[in-house]
């Protein structure tokens, strides 16, 4: 039986290793962390075909740019030395093309319908009870400008075949009545769908385990042993890890683990914050607040408000500021509706892994031949989970991937 390493123990590296393992393969995943933390843990759970334009699009330099200074902004930006971000960042922009965007569309609305047609497949396969609703997501708006950017978007999906429609103020309201009056109308994506994060990767540990695989926790990887074009072991807090294939999914730590191979796979950590409310609050569908760049999501017994993007370094803290922007944002959407300080207190954050061009890398480097990289995938990294453990799966196995991972390839930007 082959054996196989994953390093990352989020969402995209439980993928793998559960895709692995129901092929047959003998799987041990490494993390730095208890797993009990992180992007994959508190993120808004979506599901999210709708999601097909990338990060990188001609808007938000011109919004970035108003907005990188102001520590409260949906997109901030922590002035700093670093030279890797500056590099990361000359991508970002050169990628932002009206011509890049439209190539990478395509490829992202492919691998969510494939994702979340997996995801449902998993469901109905029985050994999984989770929760999974297909109730959509609305894009909520106040302002003209925000409404015509969603109209344009919306346009764009029912051409590609996505399940939308436009509600008016007057639709929104009566199907989600807790709306403050400032919310104009929305777009609503029935096609998308929502999970409770963090208790589908209990789940998904808990079946890994019986399956046989192996969890090492607090295991940072500080070196890697190679032979030729072949990778043979991993060293991390003095124990040697050997096995036959290796897969990199440690989220925004696989641009420096990848460095130390000799591979360019830019990716900076872009730190979303998220808040869970326990108490009832009338919101019944999931809901990303255009303006204010911020995500609600009915859970399983609770409300999760997340959202904004800071680039700041691969840290966990956090910015109090940055807190209460989110909290006004939804008092300024809902009626009725308010964050209590002691639920500030407790908010949490994660790193998104975010390649210049919005697009994961997945599949193999020319460089080795034993070694799949699967991260990158910024803010769709829970949509994205089963195709991402699919395609590494298919890549270790040499079989034909599901689709072209040509544009997804970790030597793009070498």
């Amino acid at each position: 039986m082959k054996k196989v390493i994953v390093v990352g123990g989020g969402i995209s590296g439980l993928f793998s290793a559960y895709y692995l393992v129901k092929e047959g393969y003998e799987v041990t995943v490494l993390d730095q962390t208890d797993m009990t933390s992180g992007a994959s843990y508190i993120n808004a759970g979506y599901i999210t075909p709708s999601h097909f334009i990338p990060l990188a699009a001609p808007g938000i330099i011109t919004q970035g740019l108003k907005w990188m200074l102001d520590s409260s902004s949906p997109f901030y930006i922590k002035p700093r030395w670093d030279m890797e971000f500056f590099k990361w960042a000359l991508l970002f922009k050169k990628s932002a093309t009206v011509s890049k965007v439209k190539k990478a569309i395509p490829v992202l609305m492919e691998l969510n319908l494939k994702s979340r047609d997996l995801y449902e497949e998993m469901l109905s396969a029985q050994n999984f009870d989770f929760h999974y609703e297909r109730k959509g997501v609305l894009m909520a708006y106040c302002t003209d400008k925000a409404e015509e950017e969603e109209h344009e978007v919306a346009e764009q999906a029912i051409k590609k075949g996505l399940d939308v429609s436009v509600l008016s103020k007057e639709a929104l309201h009566k199907i989600q009545p807790v709306f403050s009056d400032q919310v104009k109308g929305a777009v609503h994506y029935t096609c998308d769908a929502h999970m409770t994060p963090h208790h589908f990767m209990q789940q998904l540990k808990d079946w890994l385990r019986l399956q046989g695989v192996r969890f090492r926790t607090g295991q940072k990887v500080e070196e890697i042993i190679v032979e030729g074009k072949k990778i043979v072991a991993m060293k991390a807090q003095h124990t040697v890890y050997e096995a036959d294939e290796f897969v990199l999914a440690c989220g925004s730590w696989t641009s420096k683990l990848a460095s130390t191979l000799g591979l360019n796979v830019p990716i900076q950590g872009g730190k979303g914050y998220s808040m869970d409310v326990a108490r009832p609050t009338g919101i019944t569908l999931p809901t990303i607040l255009v303006d204010a760049r911020m995500a609600i999501t009915p859970m399983d017994g609770f409300t999760r408000f997340a959202g904004t993007m800071e680039f700041s370094g691969n840290n966990d803290t956090i910015q109090k500021e940055r807190v209460e922007a989110l909290a006004k944002a939804v008092k300024a959407h809902y009626q009725n509706v308010e964050i209590l300080q002691a639920e500030k207190d407790r908010a949490t954050s994660g790193l998104r892994p975010v390649s210049p061009d919005g697009l994961p890398y997945i599949g193999k480097t020319t460089k080795y031949n034993n070694l799949v990289i699967a991260s990158g995938h910024a803010m769709m990294g829970w949509s994205l989970g089963p195709i991402t453990g699919k395609l590494v799966t298919q890549e270790v196995s040499n079989a034909k991937p599901l689709m072209d991972l040509s544009p997804l390839s970790p030597d793009r930007f070498h």
